[in-house]
């Protein structure tokens, strides 16, 4: 009942967040109330009123405890006599793992005549993120919500389980999947000189169709490994095009830094205007600066048992939706979602996902021509 509201809700509002009060550690029991507060640190001090009180997710959540002490990938990261690319690889794998997570976004400078500023975005949850794939070249992270609410009367709700984004990392990628705009991605191939020592980072939606692809080069001085993107374009985001209809596309670019406690995913976007052919529009193509910043801070004692049961469950379909879209990115220059259908293409995938919950088994035949016949309902292909 729970899964069903909560993809519901992602469907009618576009926010795939629960969350937003700061979760206490139960080891914190006498945290005062004002530190329970949104935060408004960063934001736009002179705009009178608070008209500038972040908006997000609105339910609660209860406690939950961190992990203490340095964790297990963060030692095997730091560990002498690794070569750069298993340490890369070692990085990537660290982000793998049961999390608290926090995500804030704020517009920091405007660039137009007029310009006002949005109110600040914040949310939280809880998420286990699965190892799909671990090999020398690629590595694939599958994010799983995993929420508990706590209601008015202090009674536990839940859990409530929601597939969430993927990223893939490859090593030397010289084929890149880049959005340009209007639902649209291209394929873009670079030079063996270009990519030397470098990993792509694709992340796909929630559905598994993809989102947006860049490549960057992990950096390990000490006791820092960061890994920072070029710039790349991105569809808005669901917290942006539910409620926002200026802007067409995110320019920016990403910084994933490991932890002793978890990771950060930094963020640096422009929010661009593009004119009729899909080009950024002149004199004026940008509304606005934003910063985002998004914490996974490792948990111990929180119930991820649904999740698992969840994966086990479904795992086998979304491995084939996966394979499908990396035949059809495979095979096409590009590839359009289109949007004048009347259902999005993630209600129809998670659709067919709830069904297994309580089915005995995955009838694969049933489940590929599934796949099948809404890939060629809601993707348009420009083939090679």
């Amino acid at each position: 009942m729970i899964l069903r509201f909560c993809i519901t809700l992602i469907a009618a509002t576009g926010v795939l967040a629960f969350g937003s009060a700061v979760a206490d550690s139960v080891d914190s029991p006498d945290v005062d109330k004002e530190s329970q507060r949104r935060q408004f640190t960063f934001s736009w001090q002179f705009v009178p009123g608070d008209t500038m009180a972040p908006r997000g997710g609105t339910t609660k959540g209860p406690a939950v405890t961190l992990a203490e002490g340095p964790s297990e990938a963060w030692l095997r990261l730091k560990e002498q006599d690794l070569s750069k690319q298993e340490r890369d690889r070692r990085a990537i794998l660290a982000m793998a793992g049961g999390y608290r997570t926090s995500f804030d976004f704020i517009e920091t400078i405007g660039f137009t005549e007029d310009y006002q500023p949005a109110q600040p975005y914040q949310s939280w949850g809880t998420e286990y993120v699965y190892v799909v794939a671990d090999e020398p070249d690629f590595v694939s992270l599958q994010h799983v919500i995993v929420m508990f609410f706590q209601d008015d009367n202090g009674d536990i709700q839940g859990p409530a389980v929601v597939k969430h984004w993927r990223q893939d990392w490859q090593y030397e990628d010289r084929e890149l999947n880049v959005y340009v705009g209007n639902n649209t991605w291209e394929k873009t191939k670079l030079g063996r000189r270009d990519v030397r020592g470098t990993w792509s980072q694709a992340v796909y939606q929630v559905d598994d169709s993809p989102r947006y692809q860049a490549i960057g080069t992990w950096v390990h001085d000490g006791n820092v490994s960061y890994w920072e993107s070029n710039n790349t374009w991105r569809p808005l985001p669901r917290r942006e095009y539910s409620v926002r209809s200026d802007y067409h596309v995110l320019s920016g670019s990403n910084r994933h830094t490991i932890t002793p406690s978890g990771w950060i995913h930094e963020e640096d976007n422009l929010k661009t205007v593009l004119d009729a052919v899909g080009k950024p529009r002149a004199n004026t193509p940008y509304l606005a600066r934003e910063a985002g910043l998004n914490r996974y801070d490792l948990i111990q004692g929180h119930d991820f048992s649904a999740g698992d049961e969840y994966w086990q469950r479904t795992g086998a379909f979304w491995a084939d939706v996966r394979d499908a879209w990396t035949e059809k990115l495979a095979a096409n220059k590009s590839v359009t979602l289109r949007k004048d259908r009347d259902t999005p293409l993630l209600m129809r995938m998670f659709a067919f996902a709830g069904e297994l919950e309580s089915a005995a088994d995955y009838d694969r035949n049933a489940g590929l021509a599934y796949i099948e016949q809404e890939l060629a309902a809601y993707v348009v292909t420009d083939a090679k």
